[in-house]
């Protein structure tokens, strides 16, 4: 039998869906444990700094964990990633655990960018968030498809795939943590392949999108990828002022590059968000449709 650990690493919680999550996942034939403060309270923070950071430090060190499942992003990690050690099993979350992502790719783990325990406890077990979450789980290999965005740009490639969340990449830049090292991983050079970078983010305004992705231009991370999967901007306005809609300036600043560019992609900070694997390999293809597939991962 599996075993999920659920740990709290970022924001407070509301304790019911630690315990709508761990039931559906019971049913679903997993262990499920919890971290001894994934229900704490410290403001805005699931717990003290220290206490976040044992709790996740004791479920890499549990021998009987196989996935830790993140209850919720918020905002925390940023206070603790500097003192997480290495990382050697999957992490399940997004938004605010994009830093544990990032710090997965680094040490060459797969990590799962999905749903948490708010949907995992309240979505329709037939929704699709649901079914892929619990096919992925089980190791099997799973394909998206989507309609193709105005403002797509086809192609195909086959490559890793990193990032997440667009303001924590941001907040990395010019750490251990940030993109540049996720890019030079060993794995990624063995492969001989420049990954497939994911993006979405959520309440962030045009003009701070667009001085992230000008960023990201201008430190070479972009020039550096295969290809971009642009993912739900969700109440991010489009301003305006700056003449264009958020996803155009995406387009903009990504112009000068060649590799296939896929909008409106189905992940990010709405309850339609499907998981997949970073941190591993997967192909993009865009003509006629937006597709992404990627194989399983057996944990």
């Amino acid at each position: 039998m599996k075993h999920i650990r659920i740990i709290s690493p970022s924001g407070v919680i509301d304790s019911s869906f630690i315990e709508g999550a761990s039931a559906r996942l019971r049913a679903w034939g997993y262990k499920v444990s919890e971290g001894v403060h994934a229900r704490d309270a410290w403001g805005r923070f699931a717990g003290r700094d220290e206490d976040r950071l044992s709790d996740l430090i004791e479920a890499l060190n549990d021998a009987s964990v196989d996935f830790i499942l993140c209850s919720r992003g918020g905002y925390g990690l940023q206070r603790i990633i500097d003192r997480v050690p290495a990382i050697h099993k999957p992490i399940i979350g997004f938004s605010d655990i994009t830093a544990l992502h990032q710090l997965s790719g680094i040490h060459h783990q797969p990590s799962v960018h999905g749903i948490m325990c708010k949907h995992i406890a309240s979505l329709p077990e037939e929704s699709e968030p649901i079914q892929a979450l619990k096919k992925l789980l089980c190791g099997e290999g799973i394909e998206y498809r989507w309609a193709a965005h105005r403002l797509n740009r086809p192609g195909k490639v086959s490559a890793p795939l990193i990032g997440g969340n667009l303001s924590v990449l941001y907040g990395l830049q010019g750490t251990a943590y940030g993109l540049a090292s996720v890019i030079q991983n060993s794995r990624f050079k063995i492969q001989n392949s420049s990954p497939i970078l994911l993006i979405e983010d959520i309440c962030e305004r045009h003009y701070h999108i667009d001085r992230m992705m000008r960023n990201l231009r201008m430190s070479g991370v972009l020039a550096r990828l295969s290809g971009l999967i642009v993912g739900q901007f969700s109440d991010c306005d489009d301003d305006p002022l700056m003449q264009q809609t958020v996803y155009e300036t995406i387009k903009e600043v990504v112009a000068d590059y060649d590799y296939p560019v896929l909008f409106n992609a189905p992940f990010g900070h709405v309850e339609h968000n499907l998981p997949l694997w970073l941190n591993h390999h997967s192909t993009i293809e865009c003509d006629t449709d937006s597709v992404l597939r990627f194989d399983g991962v057996q944990v």
